[in-house]
């Protein structure tokens, strides 16, 4: 070949370098390839090792193509190799071959369909199967060998596996062969499998029977594969309403749709994905969609109730998440399918890297469409805006690159999807008129899309007598009398809890324990009004009683080195509680004096339960100590039994709590009990009101909880069955039902400001969008260069010292400190071992990585805790949580929730310095003891 036709084979190379790369079987063509340098050969096979046979082929073309120094007809050599060893298909590529467009499709949908199904697929016989696709010219002998010593070291599904992936590779007309060769070793069931054909009762397919021949239906050269999958093609139909708001981001336009939970905006997404992505192929461009939900859950929920069912038969679908388990980095999964549901903060960190200049990072332009689910979240210091500051900086580079007549980065489009962008605490129209553009300019929408639908809410304040909650209160004015704290609001009230939070703090940091340790009394009996306001009595007696108990276990010393300090003010404190103990636990035993919220909550299920064919309803309750006493209390109650109510409840993963968090998998399982019908009344925080896919319900109670606009629509919006209820219940003067009815005029507000700026004129709409997509530039550009400021302006630890929260007693320098894997802060030192004392840890042990917790370390003093005693690759480390000390920082005293408020640069811990220290210790103990 001359050297025209080489440099014509490196041009034709980098056009089909993303389809060669999957077709190339790299390990045993560099054997064959003659005119690569040895050193280049062992890069490309350890690339091979490492990333695989895909990422391996890429880097040997890459290789080839960058590469002048190759001698004369390498080509020709390149060509006769890929031959050789099985890789026609790859060959015709090559050779500025390729099959026909129409041609080129069947046989992606085919390796599409092997994908899929290989979890079934894996199960047929390897060896027979192997033999079968050896005599059909679909694998070479040295394939044959390589899977069956796979088969013999790795099993059955080892080699199973490469003989798929090895299938795949052949020119098209391999899927028919793979078949035949199915059917002649008896694997009748993965032929219907792949067919898409069920089984009648006799063991038959529909319509013919098993035998050597296959029907017509199955995919040959005559029979187009799609039609042979039609079984499995699921078509989405839209609604009228659907369809409209659908409309400006099927001509291409980013969008915001916004629907109220349950009325379909999530199937509008998959039904724009879709024709987005159809329409990319028509036009013959790369189409690829990434889908940032703001919660793990809603990942796989994304995935199995929606993309995934609807179009992993055409395209090629995949999720991430934190708790995904796959083997592969994040950039090969982009690279490796259409669409991508993860969460937001996995592609903002790749983003990141992508910045940095690491190659394990993405950027925006390889997406073509960018869905964000409950997009009202893209607001500042959010993981939605930060990926789209990124979108706006770009497009406004893309905007001076124009005027230099240079090419643009290339931008996805956007969809947005919310049931309620809210207005941001705006006291007027106006105001919420302006939230609306700014959510708009965030997103960089050209219009917001939305419809209405009638609502109905019932709202139902009670009065009540409570003597239980006025000796609750009694108590409380006796502590503010001691302490001389004179609160500004009532008991049993928010604001009541923020006022006394800020009492503790300020009381921590001038070193005023009566004041402190009553703050913190004060805000448990506050908790145990809101209880007794909304759940039964002796559930706020056994949340105070657990708390008493515990505070007297601090106090007492777990070893004999010395005596806890227990003050004036504590023992106060504790008589306090158990001179009204014995009152308590009498009220508590008078159903007469129960709330009335809970006896009309009450009235409401057992209402719906007796008038509904098949109820199934949602009752949101504002903690999780509620939602599970309110499940408790149905479970005990035989009038409830006897309706068929049937409860679980369903609240938060995080550990902010002293309720136990619910996990994923225990969230899911609830969720799917729910889906089923094996529950049908679920009691959960708010957890539930946004994004989770609860199963259709047709009565939602929202139990003495408010808090915005949004999550009064979201919590309304999952009563999505016919005939549906909403029903606030709540108690007089508790301002709930007043809250609720400025969350309705705000309501009101938001949607009149949705269709006043889908009126605005053009001009005016994008200018004012433009002046706050500039605005939001700027100030991303001042926050990273305050951030940068920051980091080099951090002090050294000696400019910190800690003391214990309760006590005031000192604890430690800031030199005394090191961190662990770059977030464990622990004091090794002996003295600071001196000034502790080691409790049982309440909470279950929990193994992450080179650590484990494994107990609670607690000042020797007053028994404050500090935080847990770490085992770190055989090292106990006291780990010190932040928030237990009053930080003496520049002569002045504060209080931090997280160390990273601190701007202090701690030193990493050193391992093998602390490793020696104990060997030393060990070997000077042996020698005394000798």
């Amino acid at each position: 070949m001359s050297c025209d036709q080489d440099a014509e084979t490196r041009h034709v190379l980098g056009c089909f370098r993303d389809r060669l790369k999957r077709l190339i079987q790299v390990e045993p063509l560099l054997d064959l390839l003659h005119f690569l340098e040895p050193d280049r050969k062992d890069r490309i096979k350890a690339k091979f090792r490492e990333e695989g046979d895909i990422n391996a082929a890429a880097f040997l073309i890459d290789e080839i193509i960058h590469s002048k120094n190759y001698a004369r007809g390498w080509s020709r050599e390149l060509i006769a190799a890929l031959e050789t060893v099985g890789c026609r298909h790859a060959a015709k590529y090559v050779l500025n071959s390729p099959p026909e467009p129409t041609e080129e499709a069947e046989n992606d949908s085919c390796v599409r369909l092997i994908d899929l199904l290989q979890l079934t697929l894996v199960s047929m016989k390897t060896g027979d199967v192997c033999a079968h696709c050896r005599a059909l010219g679909l694998l070479t002998l040295e394939d044959q060998e390589n899977i069956m010593k796979l088969t013999e070291n790795q099993g059955n599904i080892g080699g199973a596996r490469l003989l798929l992936k090895r299938l795949v590779k052949n020119e098209a007309g391999w899927f028919s062969k793979f078949l035949q060769a199915l059917e002649d070793t008896e694997h009748h069931d993965l032929v219907r499998e792949l067919r898409g054909e069920p089984c009648n009762e006799d063991g038959e397919v529909a319509g013919w029977s098993l035998g050597r021949s296959l029907p017509p239906s199955i995919p040959t050269a005559e029979v187009p594969l799609s039609k042979a999958l039609n079984p499995h093609k699921r078509d989405i139909v839209l609604r009228d309403y659907q369809m409209e708001v659908a409309r400006p981001a099927l001509e291409e336009k980013n969008i915001i749709i916004c629907l109220p939970t349950g009325s379909g905006k999530t199937r509008v997404a998959v039904y724009i994905t879709k024709k987005h992505l159809e329409r990319k192929k028509q036009m013959g461009q790369p189409g690829k969609v990434v889908v940032l939900v703001n919660k793990v859950p809603l990942v796989e929920q994304h995935y199995k109730a929606e993309f995934g069912r609807f179009l992993k038969h055409q395209y090629s679908v995949e999720r991430v998440s934190g708790a995904s388990q796959l083997k592969i980095s994040f950039p090969q999964i982009i690279e490796q399918n259409d669409i991508i549901i993860c969460t937001a903060q996995i592609l903002e960190n790749s983003l990141a890297k992508a910045k940095n200049g690491d190659e394990d990072g993405i950027k925006l332009s390889q997406f073509t469409l960018m869905v964000i689910d409950e997009c009202h979240h893209t607001k500042k210091g959010g993981v939605y805006n930060h990926i789209m500051i990124r979108y706006l900086s770009q497009k406004h580079k893309n905007q001076l690159l124009k005027k230099q007549e240079k090419s643009p980065v290339p931008l996805p489009q956007i969809l947005g999807l919310t049931a309620s962008p809210g207005v941001g605490g705006a006291m007027n129209q106006q105001m919420a008129e302006e939230h609306i553009l700014q959510i708009c300019a965030n997103l960089d929408a050209f219009t917001i899309k939305t419809t209405t639908f009638k609502e109905e809410e019932a709202k139902t304040p009670y009065k009540r007598i409570d003597p239980f909650g006025d000796v609750i209160k009694k108590i409380m004015d006796e502590i503010h009398t001691h302490a001389d704290l004179k609160p500004l609001c009532d008991p049993g009230t928010q604001y009541y809890e923020q006022w006394v939070v800020q009492k503790e703090q300020n009381a921590a940091k001038e070193e005023n324990q009566m004041v402190r340790v009553c703050a913190e009394h004060l805000r448990q009996y506050n908790e145990a009004l809101h209880q007794s306001n909304t759940i039964r009595m002796s559930d706020a007696f056994r949340f105070l009683n657990k708390y008493h108990t515990e505070e007297l276990k601090t106090k007492s010393s777990p070893d004999e080195e010395g005596t806890i300090t227990i003050t004036d003010t504590e023992r106060f404190l504790f008589t306090l509680f158990k001179d009204n103990k014995a009152k308590l636990q009498e009220l508590m035993g008078k159903p007469q004096y129960e709330n009335n919220s809970l006896a009309q909550l009450k009235t409401n299920i057992l209402k719906e339960f007796s008038t509904r064919e098949r109820a199934r309803g949602i009752i949101f309750t504002r903690t999780r100590l509620s939602a599970i006493a309110l499940c408790q209390w149905i479970q005990e109650n035989p009038k409830f039994d006897e309706v068929g109510v049937r409860a679980s409840y369903l609240i938060g993963g995080g550990d902010q709590s002293v309720v136990k968090p619910m996990t994923a998998a225990e969230q899911k399982d609830v969720l799917n009990k729910f889906r089923d019908g094996q529950i049908n009344l679920l009691i959960a925080t708010t957890v539930a009101e946004e994004g989770l896919d609860i199963a259709e319900c047709n009565f939602v109670i929202r139990y003495c909880l408010v808090t915005n606009e949004i999550a009064m629509i979201q919590a309304r919006g999952r009563g999505r069955a016919e005939d549906s209820s909403y029903t606030l219940v709540a108690e007089a003067g508790s301002g709930v039902a007043e809250r609720e009815s400025v969350n309705e005029y705000r309501e009101k507000m938001m949607s009149t400001a949705i269709v006043k700026v889908c009126k605005m004129n053009r001009a005016d709409y994008e200018k004012k969008t433009r002046e706050f997509q500039m605005q939001a530039i700027i100030e991303e550009k001042v926050k990273i260069k305050k951030k940068l400021l920051k980091g080099m302006m951090k002090e050294p630890p000696s400019k910190i010292s800690l003391s214990c929260r309760q006590c005031s007693v000192f604890v430690c320098s800031g030199e005394d400190i090191e961190k662990i894997e770059n977030m464990h802060h622990v004091n090794v030192t002996k003295q600071f071992s001196k000034l502790f004392t080691v409790r049982e840890n309440a909470s279950l042990q929990e193994r992450l990585l080179d650590y484990e917790t494994n107990g609670v370390i607690a000042c020797k003093n007053c028994g404050q805790q500090w935080g847990s005693m770490m085992l770190y690759k055989s090292i106990e480390c006291p780990c010190l949580h932040i928030k237990h000390f009053v930080v003496t920082y520049s002569s002045k005293k504060k209080t931090f929730s997280k160390w990273s408020e601190l701007p202090i640069k701690f030193p990493a811990f050193d391992y093998t310095q602390h490793a020696d220290l104990l060997v030393e210790d060990s070997e000077e103990e042996d020698l005394e003891t000798d």
